[in-house]
């Protein structure tokens, strides 16, 4: 079965960064688009990056844009989210999510998410 294992968040201050890693099982990883999404609780679901399944694209929200990062190992089966100059607006819980072959907007599995809190 999927299986989308989300680590690395926790506690940084503003102007930080932290490194996400999402270990992937279940389906051949190198064959699908990946993404990551966020959530504030009370709040609507956000999408924050997606990447081809090569990872030759890459795409970002405007509010992400410049500042986060989004790789792939295909070696790895695991998806990464570099996140850099954060801010308190990005605290939220991050999933991991699994695309179609060609679209990482397409959604059919998710993460059980690991949660990023950005405070002084």
């Amino acid at each position: 079965q999927v299986q989308l294992v989300e680590s690395g968040g926790g506690l940084a201050q503003p102007g930080g960064s932290l490194r996400l890693s999402c270990a992937t099982s279940g389906f051949i990883f190198s064959s699908y688009a990946m993404g990551w999404a966020r959530q504030v609780p009370g709040k609507g679901l956000e999408w924050v990056a997606g990447i081809s399944s090569a990872g030759s694209a890459t795409y970002f929200a405007d509010s992400v844009k410049g500042r986060f990062t989004i790789s792939r190992d295909n070696a790895k089966n695991t998806l990464y989210l570099q996140m850099n100059s954060l801010k308190p607006d990005d605290t939220a819980l991050y999933y991991c999510t699994k695309g179609n072959k060609w679209s990482p907007l397409e959604v059919d599995y998710w993460g059980q998410g690991t949660q990023v809190t950005v405070s002084s």
